[in-house]
Parts: C-alpha cells; structure tokens; sequence
C-alpha cells in the first residue's frame, strides 16, 4: 500500500526515476555477473596454462631420455661414440628441465616425483653411463650384460612408466578443470536468469501501477476533449485535490472549457469575415499558379539549356559531344527528330532518324535547303505536311515544322550545321534567336574539341617521333619530375607500359627506380652532377653506366632546354654504346694482338735474314734458316690473307668459285699438310660415307679444314688425339673435328665465332693468335649452305661440327683411264711474260696436251680463225698489244664460233666477280702452281664429256 500511494502521489514525476532504478539495478546485476565469469575464466587460463606447461616439460624429459637410452645402446651396439656424446650431451637439457619442474611445484607430491627424477638422473649420469663407458672401453661385455641385467634396467623402465604416469595425470587434471569450469558457468547463468525474472516481476508492478493512476486519467481527458471538440458537454473524472501534475492539468482543463465557451460567439463572427477574406484569396492564388507555371517552363528551358553547355563542356570526345548536342537540343526545343553534322569532317549525331535518312541527308548536303545555310549563315523555318511516316495512324493532315541552324566559328565560317523538326506547332523568331546563341555556345565547344584534336595529333605525332628514335629520351622539369619519356627509355628499364612507365615519376622514386638495375653506386649522383652542369653550360654533358641484367653500356647525355633566361626542362639521352665499347676494346686487343703476331714472325724473317747476311754459314745451317724464314714468310702471308679474307668478308667482297667438290681428298690433303708442324699429335680421318661431295669453293674449304685442325693442334699443347670424322644421311655430310686438348669454357662457346675474339684463360691466351680464324670459318660454311656447331669440356677437349648440304652423282661410262698423251686437246695460251709462258707450256706439254703460244691477243684471234683450240689460257694485262684480255673475253664470246670455248684466266688481278662476268671457266690469280692450271683444264675438258670418268650431279 505505501508503494501504492507512493504512486498515486508522485506520479508521474517519480516514474522516470523508478524506472532509472531498475536500469541501474539490472547494469549493476549484469556486470557483476560478467567480473565473475571473466574471473572464473582467467583462473581456468592461468591453471591450464601451468598444466600444460608441465605437461610438455614432462614429456621433453620423456623423450630426452629414450633419445639417450637409444644413443647408448647405439653406442654399444655400434661402436659410434658420437651417438655416447650426444647422449652425454642431453645431460644439461634434462636437468635444466627437471629444475623447471621443481620451481613450479606447489604440492608434496608433485616434489617427490620430481625429487625422483632428479635422484634418477644422478643415478644414471652420474653411476650408470661411466660405468658402462669404462667397461665398453675395456672391452668388459660380461660387466656390460650384467649392468643390463641387473636393476638398472628395472628403474629405467619404471622411471619411463612413472614419467608417462604424471604426464598422463597432468592431462586427466586438465578434463577435470574443464568439468569444473562448465558447472560453474552454469550456476552462473541460473543465478542470471533468477535475477532477471525477479527484475522482469518489478517492472511489471510498476507498469501496472502506471496504467491505473496515468493511463486511465488520461484515457478520460481524452475522451472530454473530443466530446469538446464535438460541441458536447463533458465531465472529467479525476480527483482535482490531486497534488501531482494530473490534479493541475484538471484543474486548468476546466478553466479552458470555460475560456472556449466565451469566446465561441466572437469565432463564429470572424469566421464569416474569414470566409470573404478566402474568396479574395482565391483568385490571387490563380494569379499566382499562372505566374508559376511560367516560371517554371522558364527553369526548365534554363535547366536543359545548362545541362547542353554542361555535356559539350564535360568532355573532349568529337563523338560524345555531337550526341550530347542533338539530344539535348531537342529536348530543348521540344523537337521529334533531329542531326548534326560537321561540314568538313565526317562526324555527324542524330536523334529519332533511321540510316537511311541519315545517309540521303549526308548525300544532299550540297543541294537544296542546306545549301542555303551556306549563303545566309541564318537560321530559318520550314513548315510542310507531314510524310506518311510521320503520320504513323492519324489520317488528317498535320504539318511538320523544321529548324535549319548554322554553327559558325569565330571567323563566321560555317562548322556544322543542325536540323530538327518538331510535329504540330511552329518556331517563333524569339526561339530562333535563343537558338542561334545556343549554336554560339556549340560552336565554340567544337573549336575547342578541333584545338584539342590538333594538339593531340601534335603531341602523338612527337611521341610517335620519339619512339622510333633508338636512344632513351627522358625530359624532367625543374624539380626532376619525368615529364615525357619514349618507349626506348621504358624497355631499357622494364617498364613495359608505355602509357604509365616513368612518366609522372617524381626525382626520388624514378633515379631509385634506374639505381636498382645499375651496376655501382654513384648513378644518383653523377646523374644530379650531370643535370646541375648541363644548366651551368652550353655544351652538352655526359656520363656513362652498365645495366646489370643485360650488361648495357649506356651514356647519358644532358642538355637543358631554354625559354628566354628561364630554364623550362633538362632533356636527357639515354645512348646504347655497348657496340661502341666492345668495338673499341676488340680494336685495343686486336692492334695489341697483331703487333705481337705479326712482330714475332718479322724479328725471325730479320735476325735470320742478317745472320745470313753478315755470317758465313754451313750449307746446312743457311738450308735451316733459309726454312726458318719461308716458314715464317708463310705464316705472315696466312695472317695478312686472314686480315683481307675478312675485309672481304665485311665490304662484301669475298667471291667463292663453288664447283661440285669431294670433301674426303681435301681433308685428306689438310691432314698432311699439318702433319708436318707437329710430332705430338696422332692424326685419325674415319670415314662412313660413299660419296662426300658438296657444291664450294675447294680453296676456301680447305682454309676451313686447315684452320680447325691447326687449332685443334694450337689448343692442345700436349699433343694427343686429333680425330676427323665423315658422316652422312640423305641429305647432308657431316664432319667432326675432335681433340683432347684444352677445352672451351661454357660463357665462351657463344662468343667464339666474332671476330677477333679470344677466350680469356692465361691457358689459352699465351698460345696466340689473332682471333679471325673461327670468323673466317663460319662465313665460309655459311657461303658453302651449311653450319658450323661446337661442342666442348673445358680440360677434356672439344668437337667442332660442321653440316653442308649434300650433292648426289653418278658415275658415267668409263672409257679410258688417267691421262692419254694422245688426248690431241689444243690449248692456247696468251701471256706476255716469256718465263711465265714457257713454265705454262712445258706444264701443259707434260701433262700430254698440245700448245700454241701467243704474246699478242689480236694475233691470237688472227689465229683461231684458221685453228680453234679447245681451251684457252689467257693473261688480263698484255702490255706487248693494244688489246687487254677483258677486250679478247668480249670478243670471243661475241662470237658465235669461238664463245663455248673455256677460258682459264691466269692473272695478277683480283677482279674474279668481273672475269666471271665475261664468261671465264676459271679465274686464277698469280702466283699459283701451274699443276693447277693443267689439272682444271683436264677437269674442264674431261667434264664436257669427251673422254674418262666424270661425275654429274643429278
């Protein structure tokens, strides 16, 4: 009863503060249930956390010790007494384990057991183990058996099983703590729920309380205050001696319907004058909707008007506006249809028009109404009716109305024009002149788009200049942002998107970028000195750096750009002289490499040659040195041949006279030829072919065979095997070149066919040599249609491989053997050296064919006319006539009768390329040995089929 009256007397300003006291009471119920769960779960954490802890050191100890029982038994079983220190060596571990134990524990029996484990160790450490040393070491097995035997092993085990045992408790004590923590959590729900259904019953009394001295009071001044309202009488039932807020609010509710039923008779009068007032209002209201209505097709005129300048202003696409433009001028103008379309372009926008209308507009451009733009540059109107298809079902006429606007660029040319038409009413002048400034408005967003256009074009024009120039260009601004680099620069730096790159990179972050692939640490630094004295200078500044990744040598080059006496950019070139540099250290190692190649030959050419000059020598001796120096003179011919053969090889020069050639016999030769420059190495020519023949130069393939073997002697310096093998399938022979002598490096074998090139190993560098031979060898395989490959271990030797393509023959007819001495073949010769013509003769003569000699060319040709000879020898320069042997070439095969005659020139003139030209069989060039000379014409002669054994390619 006192809650009761406490209620009925302070409500309803203690309410609230009941309320509030409830709240507080559940708040402080609910965290002092939390403190109590998170206690009981921070001592559950702490306690297992100790259990676990216990229980891993437990089994580390576990298994400490099987590892040192095992070690032990190791040890005895095996002999390892690394296994007994290993086992001694966990000594420490175990001990330190078991203190650890002993520090952490709180029960009587937890110390026994640990008391235990650290009476057993001492035991096994301390007795056991030494005693098993000393008698395994004194070879005591029976000491051994016994110790095994007796207890010892006893309380190993046990102290396993009782070690598992307290493990195992230490895992049962954790399940138990587990069981403990669930029952307590429960209590501690059920203790929640109880107080939250005794709080849940508190405030339900209060609501109820509530309801009785609130609610039903205020249900009452409801119901009076519409029965008020409805002009009724009404009576409030509430106790006015209340001292709470519904006693005043009683009180005052009475006063108020005594207030409004004074002053209802002075309502009712000025709600007649009210009435009139509206009346007036009225009308004003319908000013004012037509003024608003106006105000708003107004703002939307404005509205659609902004939204055009907004779309043409937005963007810079020629496409975009010109759709933006035609579509919103038509919702503007309320048009039905309309087109844009630019006069010197093909761009055009249209709305509500099908293709086909599109492209007949486009196609009549220059004729009829448009054409009137054109003349007036004025907007006008045409009114007609309406084409079926714009009728769609109506079926009176309608009219259509269409607007014809200019877009005139400042210089009031013509840029476009626009077309709309719009069904059912007209366009007044006031519209045309809004339109035409809305067409100003258009034009000069398409100059700017045509500006933009034009720069764009400019700047990709540029770029695309930039990009095909091979050196890196970077810009950077005055505070070394990257502004504009090419593709160039971005490959050599990996940045493979053009578009992204380095472009926009700030100082730091793109010469960091550049550092990380630079060899050396001064890259920043010397490119920032660089860039700082390029301001300062007129010329142009440079330095140089290599790339890691690919070994580039790259020089930059520095040169600021000015616009009056304000620096504006630094342009920097980035120029790939890797070339340049390896060019100019092959020319250091090359001038270095042929002074001493060519200087060693010459001081023996002149020491010898004066001893023979100032000293008189045996017969023999002068014979060994008249060698020495033949040998040496040879030895700089091949050198200075290999210096022209690749001057040749470069300018394009280097003719080769390919004939159908057998590879065995000029291998063959080459063998021996080096046999005679060594006694260290055994030479070997295997052979698995029928037929080795290829289409080459003989002369230029036995340079090949004779530099690979001459290497393979040069690079093995302790003699051993030299190895030529011949192999071959349908369709190439093959050859191998194989030695044991030096090898090759790996890194090497790729550079090894430059020219100039020379493996860098002191083994191979105080043998010698140019480093042209392998570059003269593959230009000559690769003339010949084959390839050379190389194969090597360094220390062990190397093959060298070479492909041709193979050529098939057949054997014809034999009809004789060797050379007849009757084979009645008349050779001319023409030459007016008399030595060299009577050397030429007699060596004609021998090999059994008749000659005739002319000195003069045009006494030669007297001659034919009478006797034709069946090949000719002739010499180019004939200083005894006024014809040369170009004239005599061009005469002879002018001639019908004399042109299938072979002509073998023998000169001092290098002019192959022009001696074939004019049709010579053979072009040799003096000196040459004249067995040469008789062995071609016999080939020559024989192969066109008159007597002997040829071979024809098929």
């Amino acid at each position: 009863m006192r809650l009761s009256n406490y209620f009925r007397n302070s409500l309803p300003r203690q309410v609230i503060l009941l309320i509030s006291a409830c709240f507080i009471i559940c708040l402080i119920g609910t965290a002092i249930l939390f403190y109590l769960q998170q206690n009981l779960n921070h001592q559950y954490i702490e306690n297992r956390k100790v259990l676990v802890e216990k229980r891993k050191t437990i089994n580390a100890i576990y298994d400490d010790y099987n590892a040192v029982f095992l070690d032990v038994r190791g040890y005895i079983a095996l002999n390892n007494p690394q296994m007994m220190e290993r086992a001694r060596g966990k000594e420490k571990g175990i001990r330190e384990l078991i203190s650890e134990l002993e520090r952490d524990s709180v029960t009587i029996s937890e110390i026994s057991e640990y008391q235990e484990m650290v009476d057993f160790s001492d035991y096994y450490f301390g007795d056991v183990l030494p005693n098993v040393i000393t008698n395994y070491e004194n070879g005591n097995r029976t000491e051994l058996m016994d110790i095994a035997n007796t207890e010892t092993t006893t309380k190993v085990e046990r102290f396993l099983k009782d070690t598992k045992a307290i493990s195992a408790g230490l895992e049962n004590q954790l399940g138990k703590n587990v069981v403990e923590l669930s029952k307590s959590q429960s209590n501690l729900q059920l203790f929640f729920i109880g107080f939250i259904v005794l709080l849940l019953l508190l405030i339900q009394y209060i609501i109820r309380m509530i309801f009785r001295n609130i609610g039903k009071p205020l249900i009452d001044f409801s119901f009076a205050a519409n029965e008020i309202a409805a002009g009724r009488e009404a009576i409030i039932h509430v106790d006015s001696k209340r001292k709470d807020e519904l006693g005043t609010l009683s009180v005052a509710f009475q006063k108020m319907v005594e207030s409004i039923q004074e002053k209802e008779q002075g309502l009712v009068a000025q709600n007649e004058e009210l009435i009139a007032q509206q009346d007036e209002l009225h009308a004003q209201q319908h000013e004012l909707e037509v003024t608003l209505e106006n105000l708003r097709s107004h703002e939307q005129k404005l509205t659609r008007r902004n939204e055009l300048i907004h779309s043409i202003s937005s963007t810079l696409n020629k496409k975009e506006v010109l759709q933006s433009v035609v579509q919103n001028m038509c919702k503007l103008i309320g048009a039905d249809r309309g087109i844009i379309k630019l006069v010197e372009e093909d761009a055009y926008a249209a709305f509500g028009l099908t293709q086909i209308g599109i492209d007949r507009f486009i196609r009549f451009m220059d004729i009829g109404l448009v054409q009137r733009l054109f003349e007036t540059k004025q907007a006008f109107t045409l009114k007609r009716e309406q084409e079926i298809a714009e009728k769609g079902y109506h079926e009176n006429i309608n009219y259509s109305y269409d607007l014809y606007l200019p877009v005139l660029s400042s210089s009031d040319k013509v840029e476009a024009i626009m077309v709309f038409s719009r069904y059912g009413h007209n366009f007044s002048d006031k519209d045309l002149s809004e339109y035409e400034a809305l067409a100003r408005q258009i034009a000069i967003s398409l100059e700017k788009i045509k500006m933009y256009e034009q720069t764009e074009n400019n700047r990709n024009l540029n770029q695309d200049i930039l990009n095909a120039v091979q050196e890196g260009i970077q810009l950077i601004d005055q505070n070394g942002k990257t502004i504009q680099v090419n593709q160039r620069l971005n490959t050599i730096f990996n940045q493979k998107q053009f578009t992204n790159g380095l472009i926009g990179m700030p100082w730091k972050q793109w010469s960091s970028l550049m550092a990380e692939q630079i060899e050396g640490d001064e890259f920043p630094f010397n490119l920032k000195k660089t860039i700082e004295s390029a301001v300062n200078a007129e010329e142009e500044q440079s330095f140089v750096y290599c790339k890691k990744d690919t070994n580039q040598i790259i020089k930059v080059y520095a040169k600021t750009i000015y616009h009056g006496d304000d620096t504006l950019r630094t342009i920097l070139v980035h120029r790939d002289i890797t070339k340049e540099y390896e060019v100019d250290q092959m020319k250091s190692e090359f001038v270095s490499t042929v002074s001493h190649e060519l200087r060693t030959p010459l001081a023996s050419v002149l020491g010898f040659t004066e001893l023979l000059l100032n000293k008189e020598l045996k017969p023999e001796r002068k014979m060994k040195y008249l060698q020495t120096i033949y040998n040496e003179a040879n030895r700089l011919t091949l050198l200075i041949n290999d210096f022209l053969d690749v001057q040749r090889m470069e300018s394009g020069k280097q003719t080769y006279e390919k004939k159908y050639v057998d590879l065995y016999p000029i291998i063959e030769t080459a063998i021996e030829h080096q046999k005679v420059n060594t006694t260290l190495h055994h030479f070997a020519l295997q052979s698995d072919v029928h037929q080795s023949i290829i289409f080459g130069d003989k002369s230029k393939l036995e340079q090949v065979f004779t530099n690979l073997l001459s290497n393979s002697i040069k690079y093995s310096p302790n003699g051993g095997n030299v190895t030529v093998r011949i192999n071959e399938n349908p369709e190439f022979v093959f050859i191998e070149f194989e030695d044991e002598g030096l090898g090759i490096p790996n890194d090497a074998i790729p550079h090894l066919f430059q020219k100039f090139y020379r493996v860098d190993n002191s083994d191979h560098r105080r043998i010698g040599g140019t480093g042209l031979g392998l570059a003269i060898v593959e230009e000559i395989v690769k003339a010949s249609g084959g390839k050379i490959t190389v194969e090597s271990e360094y220390g062990k030797g190397s093959v060298f491989k070479l492909e041709f393509p193979r050529v098939i023959t057949r054997e014809l007819t034999k009809q004789s053997e060797g050379i007849s001495s009757d084979l009645n073949y008349n050779i001319m010769v023409i030459e007016d050296d008399l030595s060299l013509a009577e050397l030429l003769k007699l060596e004609l003569l021998d090999s059994g064919f008749h000659v005739s000699y002319f000195s003069s060319g045009s006494k030669a040709l007297e001659q034919m006319k009478t006797a034709v000879p069946d090949a000719i020898v002739l010499d180019i320069l004939l200083e005894e006539d006024e014809m040369d042997g170009w004239s005599v070439m061009k005469e002879l095969k002018e001639n019908e009768r004399f042109k299938h005659i072979p002509i073998f020139v023998s000169t001092a003139l290098d002019e192959k390329e022009q001696g074939f030209s004019l049709g010579a069989q053979e072009y040799l060039v003096k000196p040459y040995q004249p067995s040469q000379l008789s062995k071609v014409i016999m080939y020559t002669l024989l192969s066109n089929g008159k007597q002997g054994q040829i071979l024809v390619p098929e």
